[in-house]
């Protein structure tokens, strides 16, 4: 039996139980030439090694809309031929977006450590985009912060460095040539022709990569490419040398080790949208199982939130019996019209008996992306605005930063002096849609933590409400609303927020900023396309009737908000980033919740004194659908080696 189909007429198939989408993953081909492999998804190459070693994250030849949003190709004529130490892929693509489309034609080859990579395309109708061309990814572990060279458009040569802190802007300009050595002592170069090119610290975004592309930001986007029009682009990587020491090798057990306590678990939050407050008070008994600490609300007048749509938030939030928080956007951009709404926000709060111990404050157009280089838009003073926000709300704690991205944090960091908490938020999937780029965003988190300080200079901080998908778009009109249920960069509705994949990554992100001294994490919210069980709504949910039913991520926020204030003890992972995960000192013993956050099967070996187990899997999600209580009673294990499927997340514990 295939491992898609269903085990029983009337479950849900495996695919649904994963990912929450019938769409089957993107197949990836190994190809090999000699000492040079690659994976190849169907259209472009991730994971590029020479001895073993990976060189470049992704090579990939994309067309953007103007939102950003990365078109999906349709793919013809598709030819891959290995031979001995060479290989080839050839094939037709073509995109389309508002009646206008895009043709071209891809050439990959591969032969004794050297990748040639070239992509050429016409429009026949024209086309609005504001990208079109290769897009380059270096990856970070081992390379943030080594020594590059970086060869310029006109042939002069600098040296330069790898951003170790997060880059608010590009780090490298006018690239032609990018040259650096591996951690492991091979020298690589990549050679970029047909257009200039330029560097941006995707860590920003939580992509697990530095990205180079074409075409500078400063340049007008969205730019249009006329009928007829050539695009011819080449990509070429050369690795030489020999690399000192083997690569790490996957398979066999993965151990884990504690290490010595240190910290304390966050509270755990999730964020509220007025159209869900109905959902949410429908639902209030199931959500107040899950034990949060707080609800974020959301209120933007432009929107038409009003005092009535707070009113029902805050009747929802208390109903669930968590802490109200305040997530204010401000639409004025005049101080003093911004102080007046902000007053008027307190009234509105005053007739609801002061809800709010924490109150986030963001003018609007710092909803809104400002590329480097681009005038910021006008926007009240932040210093004023907090201070305005203080003297309205003079019993909360008052926080700033970003509803939007930590990329916006970074580059318009706020007055700490005059706020209490430093807030921002991500999303997994801005770049990318597929899943390895999704659970890669893990890998990207502690560079996101060591970079904080840099911005909050003291302050405590919190994050989110963060999820797969987005719940806004910085860089365009809205996410994309994903009706089809399918896997794309921009969701605002992503299938895996459903499967077992999207209980794994919020697990994962949860533990990343714990461990990294988070003062709060919330995550997506309760309901909706963020939630964490099913109601009704606008857009499928295959394997679930919207009489809520509780998803993967349910059991894994209610066992982490359970943990709330315990010391946390770190993970030590024998193959890094083989296991994400958390461990945590409670008055019964230790908890030690970790997930595969691959689709490979894994054998992991518990820590000194685990003797009991409980997994959240393919193979028991039916029943977690509708048994809040799966992971409450372990069972014994015979030995302290669990075996965990495709992305399975495990409670284990040890008793005092």
């Amino acid at each position: 039996m295939s491992r898609n189909q269903r085990t029983n007429p009337g479950e849900p198939s495996r695919a649904v139980r994963l990912y929450g989408t019938e769409e089957p993953p993107a197949p990836e081909r190994l190809l090999r030439a000699g000492s040079l492999t690659v994976l190849f998804d169907g259209a472009n190459l991730r994971d590029v090694r020479v001895h073993g070693e990976e060189v470049v994250r992704a090579i990939s030849f994309v067309v953007r809309d103007k939102d950003w949003a990365t078109l999906i190709p349709v793919i013809a004529d598709l030819a891959v031929t290995e031979e001995g130490d060479r290989f080839r892929v050839g094939y037709r693509a073509s995109v389309a977006s508002m009646g206008e489309t895009f043709d071209y034609t891809v050439e990959i080859e591969g032969k004794a450590g050297v990748l040639n990579f070239s992509g050429r395309g016409t429009s026949p109708t024209g086309l609005l985009t504001n990208r079109t061309g290769f897009v380059v990814l270096h990856p970070i572990e081992g390379v943030s912060g080594a020594p590059a060279a970086v060869t310029h458009t006109d042939g002069h040569r600098v040296e330069t460095r790898f951003p170790e802190t997060i880059d608010p802007v590009q780090p490298m300009m006018d690239i032609r040539e990018i040259s650096h050595r591996t951690p492991r002592g091979q020298s690589v170069s990549c050679l970029l022709e047909g257009d200039t090119f330029e560097m941006e610290d995707q860590r920003n975004w939580t992509d697990a990569s530095y990205k180079t592309y074409v075409r500078p930001l400063a340049l007008p986007w969205p730019y249009r490419i006329e009928p007829g029009e050539a695009i011819d682009q080449k990509v070429t990587v050369t690795g030489s040398g020999t690399a000192s020491a083997p690569a790490p090798q996957g398979g066999g057990e993965i151990v884990l080790r504690l290490g010595e306590a240190r910290g304390a678990i966050p509270p755990l939050g999730v964020g509220l949208q007025p159209e869900d407050a109905a959902a949410t008070l429908a639902h209030a008994g199931a959500l107040r199982d899950l034990g949060l600490s707080h609800v974020i609300c959301h209120h933007d007048p432009r929107r038409g939130h009003d005092a009535a749509t707070l009113a029902r938030q805050v009747e929802a939030v208390r109903a669930v019996g968590a802490e109200p928080w305040l997530e204010a956007v401000v639409g004025n951009i005049d101080d003093a019209a911004a102080a007046t709404e902000i007053r008027a926000l307190s009234g509105v709060s005053a007739t609801l008996g002061d809800p709010f111990g924490t109150v986030l404050v963001s003018p609007a157009p710092d909803l809104k992306c400002t590329l480097p280089g681009s005038p910021w838009p006008p926007a009240p003073d932040a210093a004023r605005l907090y201070a305005a926000a203080r003297a309205a709300f003079p019993a909360a704690r008052i926080g700033g930063g970003m509803f939007s991205f930590f990329t916006e944090l970074n580059r318009k960091r706020p007055p700490t002096e005059a706020i209490d908490l430093v807030s921002f938020t991500t999303a997994a999937i801005f770049h990318a849609g597929d899943d390895r780029s999704m659970m890669e965003t893990l890998e990207c988190l502690p560079h996101i933590v060591r970079t904080l300080p840099v911005i909050t200079r003291g302050l405590a901080y919190s994050v989110g409400p963060s999820a797969i998908g987005l719940r806004d778009n910085p860089y365009g009109e809205a996410p994309l609303a994903n009706p089809g249920n399918i896997r794309q960069a921009v969701n605002f509705n992503d299938p895996r927020q459903r499967g077992i994949m999207g209980a794994a990554w919020n697990l994962g992100y949860f533990a990343a900023f714990a461990e990294g001294g988070a003062s709060a994490i919330a995550l997506g919210g309760g309901v909706g396309p963020f939630g964490v069980l099913s109601v009704p709504t606008p857009f499928p949910q295959p394997g679930f009737g919207g009489k809520g039913e509780l998803y993967p991520v349910w059991h894994v926020l209610r066992g982490l908000a359970r943990l709330a204030g315990c010391a946390i003890r770190p993970l030590s992972i024998s193959v890094a980033g083989a296991v994400r995960g958390i461990a945590a000192d409670t008055a019964a013993g230790t908890e030690l919740w970790f997930c595969n956050p691959s689709p490979a099967a894994l054998s992991v070996r518990l820590p000194e004194g685990f003797t009991s187990a409980a997994v959240l899997d393919a193979g028991t999600f039916c029943e977690a659908a509708r048994r809040a209580d799966l992971l409450d009673e372990p069972a014994e294990l015979a030995e302290p080696l669990l075996a965990l499927d495709a992305y399975a997340v495990a409670r284990a514990v040890r008793r005092t």
